[in-house]
C-alpha cells in the first residue's frame, strides 16, 4: 500500500511541474486537467510520508475544489440530472449526519453531569465568539449580502466530530468534546436560526420556523437513526418490542405517503405550521426505519460502523465540489478574501475559546478542548441549510472555503498540543478510552 501512495507522490509533483508549465503557456486544455490529476494524485500519495498522513482528508477537500473550479459545468450537472438538486443535497448531508452520528453513543449525553462547566462554557464560547466574529469581518470585508450571511451562518453552526478528532490528536479533555459536540449539535436547530435572524436578517430573508424545521431534517433525523442503531444494542426485550412495533407504524406511514397520504393531508389541513409539523413527524418516522434497518445490517456486517465515517468524509468532498463549481464566479471574485476571513475565523475561535475557558477557570486541557469546540465549525451543516434554501453557490460558498483551513490549522494546533502535554494529565483521562477508539476511526 505505502509503494502505491509513494507512485501517486511521484505522479502528483510531476502533475505539478505540467501545471506549472501549462499555466505559463496559458493553454488551459493542459493546466486544467493536470491541476485536477495532481490534486488527487497528491491527495492519496500523502500516505506515503508518515507526517503528512493526517492530512489525506484536508488533499481531498482542496481536490474536490481544485475540480469545482476547473469544471465547474461538469459538477453542477450530469446529463439532466442537477447535481444541485434539494433533494438530493438533502440525502447526501443526512448521510453524512448519519455517519457522524455512529461515531456517537447515548451515553455521551449521560456524561454532562461529569463535565457540566465545561459544557457550558463550552457552548456559550461556541454561540457567541463564532457568530459574532462572523458578523464583524463582514463589516471589515464588503462582500456581497448572501455571501456576508453566508460568514455568518458557518459561524452559527455546531461544531462537527473534526474537533473531537483533533481534541484526541492534541491528547486533551475527549469526553469534554464529546460531549460539547452532541449538545451543540442537538441545540443547533435553536440557536442556528435566531443567530441567523438576529444578525444576517438584513443581508439574506430568514424564516426562522422554516430554517429550523430544515435543521431537524438535516442534523437531528440522522443522528437520531444512530443514536437509535447504538440503543439497540443492548436493548432490552421489551424495549426491542417496542421499537418494532413503532417500525411497523413508521414503515406504514412512509409507504402511504407517495400512495395518495400526503396529498390526503395536504388538502385537508389548511395550517401551514401544522402540516410543516406532519411533515417533521414523518421525518423523524423515517429515522425509526433507518435506524432499525441500519442495526439489522450492521448485525450482518460486522465492520460497518467503522466504515461509515468514510461515507461522510465522501459527502462533504460531494458538497465542497458541487459548491465551489456553483460558485465558481463569485470565488473568483472573492476567493482570497473568504480564505483570508476563514484564517481569522478560524484564529479567532482558537484563541478565545482557549482563553475565555482559562478565564473561567478551567484546566489546561479543558481550555484546549474549548478551543477546539469553538474554532472549528460544522461545515456540513452550512453547506445543507444553504441548500434547502437554493444558494448553495452563495450562501453555502463560505462553507466551502472555511472547511480546508479549518482541517488545516486544527490538525496544526492539534499536533502543537500533543508534543506540549500537560504535565499533571500526560495520558488521556479515564473514561475517554472508548470514545478514543471511536475517534481514532476518523483521524486515521
Amino acid at each position: 500500500m505505502k509503494r502505491v501512495s509513494q507512485v501517486f507522490l511521484v505522479a502528483g509533483i510531476a502533475g505539478l511541474v505540467a501545471l506549472l508549465i501549462g499555466i505559463i503557456m496559458q493553454n488551459p486544455l493542459l493546466y486544467k486537467p493536470v491541476a485536477v490529476g495532481a490534486a488527487v494524485c497528491t491527495a492519496i500519495g500523502l500516505g506515503a510520508i508518515p507526517a503528512l498522513k493526517g492530512y489525506r482528508y484536508t488533499a481531498w477537500i482542496i481536490a474536490a475544489v481544485v475540480a469545482g473550479m476547473m469544471f465547474p459545468a461538469s459538477f453542477t450537472n450530469w446529463g439532466s440530472i442537477d447535481l444541485r438538486n434539494k433533494w438530493l443535497m438533502l440525502i447526501i448531508i443526512q448521510l453524512v449526519m448519519f455517519g457522524m452520528g455512529i461515531q456517537m453513543k447515548l451515553e455521551d449525553f449521560t456524561s454532562v453531569g461529569k463535565t457540566g462547566r465545561g459544557v457550558v462554557i463550552g457552548l456559550m464560547c461556541h454561540f457567541s465568539i463564532m457568530p459574532l466574529m462572523g458578523l464583524l469581518l463582514t463589516k471589515v470585508f464588503h462582500f456581497e449580502p448572501e455571501i456576508a450571511a453566508g460568514i455568518i451562518l458557518i459561524g452559527s453552526t455546531s461544531s462537527g466530530l473534526a474537533s473531537n478528532v483533533m481534541v484526541y490528536l492534541a491528547k486533551a479533555n475527549l469526553m469534554l468534546s464529546v460531549v460539547v459536540t452532541a449538545m451543540a449539535t442537538m441545540a443547533a436547530p435553536f440557536f442556528t436560526p435566531l443567530l441567523m435572524k438576529l444578525l444576517a436578517g438584513t443581508l439574506v430573508q430568514v424564516k426562522v420556523v422554516h430554517m429550523m424545521m430544515e435543521i431537524i431534517k438535516i442534523v437531528i433525523v440522522p443522528i437520531g437513526a444512530a443514536l437509535l442503531h447504538d440503543f439497540l444494542k443492548n436493548a432490552t426485550p421489551k424495549s426491542v418490542r417496542l421499537i418494532t412495533v413503532l417500525f411497523v407504524v413508521a414503515a406504514l406511514w412512509l409507504v402511504a405517503l407517495p400512495l395518495g397520504w400526503w396529498d390526503y393531508l395536504s388538502a385537508h389541513v389548511t395550517s401551514e405550521s401544522f402540516l410543516q409539523s406532519i411533515e417533521i413527524f414523518g421525518f423523524l418516522l423515517s429515522a425509526v426505519v433507518a435506524g432499525v434497518l441500519y442495526h439489522l445490517l450492521a448485525k450482518a456486517i460486522t465492520k460497518l460502523d467503522s466504515i461509515m465515517p468514510y461515507f461522510s468524509m465522501f459527502g462533504i468532498i460531494y458538497f465542497t465540489t458541487v459548491t465551489t463549481a456553483a460558485g465558481h464566479d463569485n470565488l473568483l471574485k472573492t476567493g482570497f478574501l473568504l480564505f483570508l476571513c476563514s484564517v481569522i475565523h478560524n484564529a479567532a475561535g482558537f484563541f478565545f475559546g482557549y482563553w475565555l475557558g482559562r478565564l473561567f477557570r478551567l484546566d489546561k486541557n479543558a481550555a484546549r478542548t474549548v478551543a477546539f469546540e469553538v474554532g472549528l465549525q460544522n461545515a456540513g451543516m452550512a453547506s445543507g441549510i444553504a441548500a434547502s434554501m437554493g444558494k448553495l453557490g452563495t450562501l453555502g460558498l463560505p462553507a466551502a472555503v472555511f472547511s480546508p483551513w479549518m482541517n488545516v490549522a486544527g490538525s496544526i494546533l492539534a499536533n502543537y498540543w500533543r508534543k506540549r502535554p500537560v504535565k499533571e494529565e500526560l495520558s488521556v483521562q479515564e473514561g475517554d478510552f472508548d470514545v478514543a477508539k471511536e475517534v481514532d476511526v476518523v483521524a486515521s
